[in-house]
C-alpha cells in the first residue's frame, strides 16, 4: 500500500495586511514632503483718485527691469540704461520711486490727495515694468523682487519714521499703514515672460 501524498502547509497571511499598515505608516511619517515657494504679496488696493479710461504713461515715469536669458538684469530708466549688478537694483529703484532731487528725468512728482490724510507729493505715476525670459532662473527672478520689495519697505519705513515718528511695522494697520502706503504705493507690472535673449 502506497504512501498518502502529504500536505504542505500553507504560509500564514493573517498579519500580512497589519506588516503592510505598518509599513505604510513607517513611509509616511519619514518621506519629506516638498513645498512650493512663493512670494508674499498684497494687491494694490483700490485707488479712488485713479482715473478710469486709460492714459499714455510718460517715458519718464516707468523703469523697466530685464531679467534675460543668461540672467543679466537690465535696468532702463530715465538716468540709467545699463546690465547691473544684483545689488545696485535696490538703491535704483528707490532713487525712481521717490525721486528726492526732482530730476526732470526722473518720475513726475505731484500732489495726491490720501484718504484721511491730505494732500502730499509723491510719484504717483510711476511704473517698475518687470520683463523676464522664459529660461530665466527662479533664484535671480525671487532675488530681483526681493530688492525691488525692499525698496519700497525701505521708503515706506523712512516715510512712517519722519510722520508719525515709528517705523512703518509699528504704525497702526488700520489708520497709519494704509496711509504710508498711500505714499509709496507699489507700482510692480510683471509681463508675460518672453523670449528675449541677451540683454543689449
Amino acid at each position: 500500500m502506497g504512501k498518502g501524498k502529504r500536505k504542505v502547509p500553507g504560509l500564514n497571511q493573517s498579519s500580512t495586511a497589519d506588516i503592510s499598515f505598518i509599513l505604510l505608516i513607517f513611509f509616511l511619517v519619514t518621506t519629506s514632503m516638498d513645498t512650493d515657494t512663493g512670494l508674499s504679496r498684497r494687491l494694490p488696493e483700490w485707488d479712488p483718485n485713479a482715473v478710469e479710461q486709460e492714459m499714455k504713461i510718460k517715458e519718464r515715469n516707468v523703469m523697466t527691469v530685464l531679467v534675460n536669458q543668461n540672467n543679466e538684469i537690465h535696468v532702463k530708466n530715465g538716468v540709467v540704461n545699463r546690465v547691473i549688478d544684483i545689488s545696485e537694483l535696490k538703491d535704483i529703484a528707490k532713487e525712481f520711486i521717490a525721486n528726492p532731487d526732482d530730476n526732470v528725468n526722473l518720475p513726475i512728482k505731484e500732489d495726491y490727495v490720501i484718504e484721511d490724510f491730505g494732500t502730499v507729493v509723491t510719484t504717483v505715476r510711476h511704473v517698475i515694468s518687470l520683463q523676464t525670459d522664459r529660461t530665466t532662473g527662479y533664484e535671480i527672478y525671487f532675488k530681483v523682487q526681493h530688492e525691488l520689495s525692499k525698496a519700497y519697505s525701505e521708503l515706506r519705513d523712512a516715510w512712517a519714521r519722519k510722520t508719525f515718528g515709528k517705523p512703518y511695522k509699528e504704525c497702526d494697520e488700520k489708520t497709519e499703514q494704509p496711509i504710508v502706503r498711500g505714499m509709496y504705493a507699489s507700482k510692480i507690472s510683471e509681463a508675460e515672460p518672453k523670449q528675449y535673449g541677451t540683454a543689449q
